[in-house]
C-alpha cells in the first residue's frame, strides 16, 4: 500500500518545514520531515491504526511535534488530507477531500 499527499498536505508539510528550520534549524526540520515519513510508512501498512474522526477520515499523532495527519484510507492506498499543527482549529482544512 502506498500513500499520496493532497496539494493543501503538500503545502502544510513545507510550511512545518520551513518553520521548523527558520526558528530550530535544519537539523531539527530534518527530524520533523523523518517523523512524518514514519508515520505516512505506519499507516499504510496499518491504516486503522488513526482515531476516526468525520467523513471516513481518520487522525493519527507524530510524536514529539505538535502535528498530526489526517488521512483517509482507500482499498490501495492512503490519501494524506491535512498535516494539522494541534494548536489550530480542529476544523483547519476540513473542506480538503
Amino acid at each position: 500500500m502506498n500513500y499520496s499527499l493532497h496539494p493543501g498536505a503538500e503545502q502544510d508539510l513545507a510550511g512545518a518545514l520551513g518553520f521548523y528550520q527558520e526558528h530550530a534549524g535544519r537539523m531539527v526540520a530534518a527530524r520533523f520531515l523523518d517523523e512524518f515519513e514514519r508515520v505516512a510508512r505506519l499507516l499504510t501498512k496499518q491504516p486503522g491504526l488513526g482515531t476516526p474522526t468525520t467523513k471516513g477520515r481518520r487522525s493519527f499523532p507524530l510524536k514529539v511535534f505538535p502535528y498530526s495527519v489526517v488521512y483517509r484510507p482507500f482499498d490501495d492506498h492512503i490519501r494524506i488530507l491535512i498535516v494539522r499543527n494541534q494548536h489550530r482549529k480542529p476544523t483547519f482544512a476540513a473542506g480538503r477531500r
